[in-house]
């Protein structure tokens, strides 16, 4: 699994939404709900997610997203 910091992940915003969902700890029915947009939509975001991120499952995208989220904490300052 790649260290995101090390690259650059262009996401576009529904997909940082999808991930930060994910990394809340939200069901994809869930996060279809908050965003107003199908439960399949929620899923094709995670596949593409997974293939940008080059990870394999769902925890692992939100391992990525807690490193991503550090790695904005520690640029704000």
């Amino acid at each position: 699994m790649c260290d995101p910091r090390e690259r650059s992940v262009h996401l576009t915003p529904t997909q940082r939404k999808v991930l930060d969902g994910v990394h809340s700890g939200r069901l994809n029915k869930q996060i279809a709900f908050d965003l107003g947009i199908a439960e399949a939509t929620v899923k094709a975001h995670m596949t593409i997610l997974m293939r940008k991120l080059n990870v394999r499952n769902r925890t692992q995208v939100a391992i990525v997203a807690e490193s991503m989220n550090a790695g904005r904490k520690a640029a704000a300052r």
